[in-house]
């Protein structure tokens, strides 16, 4: 949909801004081809960058573009995403036409061998191996340095990359089935790597000076598709060109291809394992208070400490540090507390604070102290601390390990006991902020564009799980173009109408929903949400989320009744209703990487699953790819039947350096489309409870003590 975050421009711009201030370096002599890739021109080397790096690359030809966005995965592994346009293109299955035809591509490579004092570094790779395949290419390349200026790279390329000058497939050897590549797959995999003609390709790099490396190469692609279309001319397999990086984070290159053509790439480069700046800016921290020998041996003196001083003195004293204090049961050798954490990303620096506090503002009587975090409004989890543990181990090396291994993080209790508390600002919060969207059409009535204005949001809570809110935009601009008419097809029209809604929907109410969440047994979690959901569909959702406190996995199923919303955003309807659910599990791989398989019927009424793997850094950056496949079959259409991109979140804090919650992120995708879509629903359960869990809560714990 095209209400979500900020879109994939302001996400690169934000990356050139963070590269500006603190990317590193890359390794002396990798450069990004017109492809997006570590490479010479157009021909992959085996070169991977550092663990966890970015390179956002824009590379144009006359007739090309290629906007690319690529990701070491792991130190080994790399994955692009790809958006290309290209002149006065069409497949054989459609009907010849002028304009721009674009298509998105994925790209694997993996290193199977570094480079040592005698052999080459070997990566094998996938290019664009998803569906129709435009720049379909395998390969398995490998590079050497020669002394500190040179490197040197030869490969083995198949389909685009075995098409010049190629011959018959090596690997027929093993198996006839090598020989003959399919034509114009749809699948992710239906039969087609590494078979058909193979052919060399190779090249030579020259880092001249630091900042410039001049390269040639001999391309193995032929263009065979595009040279029968006159869309480009082939006079020479040689291309050759420079890359200036004129500070480190920055590459700009000029190349001339095809013996008659001139193209520019340029690359920007930011690792999220390196901040934009040293240090954060967070406030520091109240000391633990130390209590005197033998202090609180007595007992309570609820004389000399009132308990709704006590109270007052805690909420006020967490409010200061955005965090609201929502229920307390109090004792004289223990404290338990519910509250909410407004401001910090990790929920482990948030009861770092909250301990702190603790301290601070309990008799001196209270030893055990219990802390257990809200989201909205339902406990996650139970984290006790021993106050002579806090006492002891705030300035201690190591501090951080030794508390989390004392601490007890178990399922949170039950209501009974609690003394509510009301906010100190009330029930009521909102805010009026800016707004930007990316909207897409789909292939046959593209109609891209951006738009924006100015949001109103407020939220009114009733309970701490009880909460009505809504939001009211105001539209300022819009530089797309809504098409005349729906095109008649089988699948109903669920995304591929949304520049409608953009158009029609000046003032709107994008959301407008009551959401109640509980806690009904132990490690069970509920939702339900009803109203206007999003800015297309309106009805009622219910989600059930099963979840233990120190589990790895969860499983989930959520089912929604919902009808099309009219394209005014408004209070009215059409005729289209739905009822749309999945169900769902959730696995922490413990190493930074998440997965989710959602397996169920979409808002179209199609059926099928979506898989999901997102890697998530210590410092909050978020980056992930998913893919759909449904029963809509393959009818001849671009990627008919199959969705996929990459998704990429990133913090605000990390960008100022002050504690916030708020994230920037963007989903590059399809142009919208009908088939594997859900609803955009704000706060399902798994990344709601999760951060109050053992597993995110352990990760994050070395900012308890910041």
């Amino acid at each position: 949909m095209a209400q979500r975050a900020i879109g994939a421009g302001a996400a690169i711009s934000l990356i050139a801004v963070l590269a500006s201030g603190g990317a590193q370096a890359q390794d002396r002599g990798i450069t990004y081809t017109l492809y997006g890739t570590p490479g010479l021109l157009e021909m992959p080397t085996a070169l991977v960058p550092p663990d966890g790096e970015f390179a956002a690359t824009l590379g144009a030809t006359t007739t090309m573009q290629r906007t690319t966005m690529t990701f070491q995965i792991t130190p080994r592994l790399m994955g692009s995403f790809r958006l290309s346009t290209t002149q006065d293109f069409y497949l054989p299955y459609e009907d010849p036409q002028e304009g721009l035809y674009v298509d998105r591509s994925v790209d694997l490579r993996y290193q199977i061998l570094e480079e040592g004092p005698l052999l080459p570094s070997v990566s094998v790779g996938l290019q664009d191996f998803i569906a129709s395949g435009q720049f379909g290419a395998e390969y398995i390349v490998a590079s050497k340095a020669l002394g500190d200026a040179f490197r040197v790279t030869a490969g083995l390329g198949w389909g685009r990359f075995g098409s010049g000058n190629g011959f018959d497939n090596p690997l027929g050897l093993l198996s006839s089935e090598f020989e003959t590549r399919p034509d114009d797959t749809d699948a992710i995999y239906d039969g087609q790597w590494f078979t058909g003609d193979a052919a060399f390709f190779g090249g030579v790099e020259w880092a001249a000076t630091d900042t410039l490396t001049l390269k040639a190469e001999y391309s193995s692609d032929a263009f065979e598709r595009e040279t029968a279309l006159g869309i480009i001319t082939i006079d020479s397999p040689i291309n050759a060109g420079v890359t200036w990086e004129p500070k480190p984070g920055y590459q700009i290159a000029a190349n001339y291809l095809y013996g008659n053509t001139f193209g520019l790439t340029g690359t920007i480069l930011f690792n999220p394992n390196n901040r934009p700046f040293d240090g954060g800016f967070d406030p520091a921290p109240v000391p633990v208070a130390q209590r005197d020998a033998g202090a609180g041996a007595g007992g309570w003196d609820r004389a000399a400490d009132p308990e709704a001083a006590i109270i007052a003195a805690t909420s006020r004293a967490l409010a200061a540090e955005g965090i609201e204090l929502n229920a307390i049961q109090l004792n004289a050798g223990a404290a338990r507390i519910q509250f909410t954490n407004n401001r910090y990303r990790s929920e482990a620096q948030a009861l770092g604070r909250v301990a702190r506090i603790m301290t601070r503002t309990l008799p001196a009587s209270v030893e055990t102290i219990i802390l257990e975090p809200l989201a909205r409004g339902i406990p996650t989890s139970a984290v006790t601390f021993n106050r002579s543990d806090l006492e002891a181990l705030e300035t201690v090396s190591g501090g951080s390990d030794a508390i989390l291994e004392r601490a007890m993080i178990a399922e949170a209790g039950s209501s009974a006991g609690l003394t509510p508390v009301a906010a100190p600002g009330g029930p009521l919060t909102w805010g009026i902020a800016p707004y930007g969207a990316v909207q897409f059409g789909d292939g046959e009535n593209s109609s891209f564009g951006i738009n924006g204005g100015i949001e109103a949001s407020a939220a009114y809570e009733i309970r701490p799980n009880l909460v009505l809110s809504g939001a009211l935009r105001q539209q300022l601009f819009n530089t797309a173009d809504a098409t005349t008419e729906l095109p008649s097809d089988d699948l109903q029209r669920v995304r591929t109408n949304s520049a409608f809604y953009v158009q029609e929907g000046t003032t709107t109410i994008p959301t407008l929903t009551l959401s109640h969440y509980g806690r009904p047994l132990p490690e069970l979690y509920s939702r339900v949400t009803a109203g206007l959901l999003e800015p297309m569909f309106g009805g009622v959702s219910t989600e059930l989320l099963f979840k233990p406190v120190d589990s790895d996995w969860a499983v989930g199923g959520e089912v929604a009744y919902v009808r099309q919303r009219e394209f005014d955003q408004l209070f009215e309807f059409q005729d289209y209703e739905v009822i749309t659910g999945h169900g769902s599990v959730y696995y922490d791989f413990d190493n930074g990487f998440h997965g989710q398989l959602d397996v169920g019927r979409y808002l179209a009424g199609d059926w099928g699953a979506t898989l999901a793997v997102d890697r998530e850094f210590e410092n909050g950056w978020r980056v992930g790819a998913f893919a759909t496949v449904t029963d809509v079959s393959f009818d001849g259409e671009i990627d008919s039947g199959v969705d996929y991109g990459i998704r990429v979140e990133i913090p605000i804090d990390f960008v100022v350096g002050q504690p916030t919650q708020r994230t920037l992120g963007t989903t590059l995708g399809a142009p919208e489309r009908d088939d594997g879509q859900r609803l955009d629903l704000d706060g399902r359960l798994y990344e709601e409870i999760r951060d109050g869990h053992y597993t995110n809560l352990s990760e994050g714990w070395g900012r308890f003590w910041r």
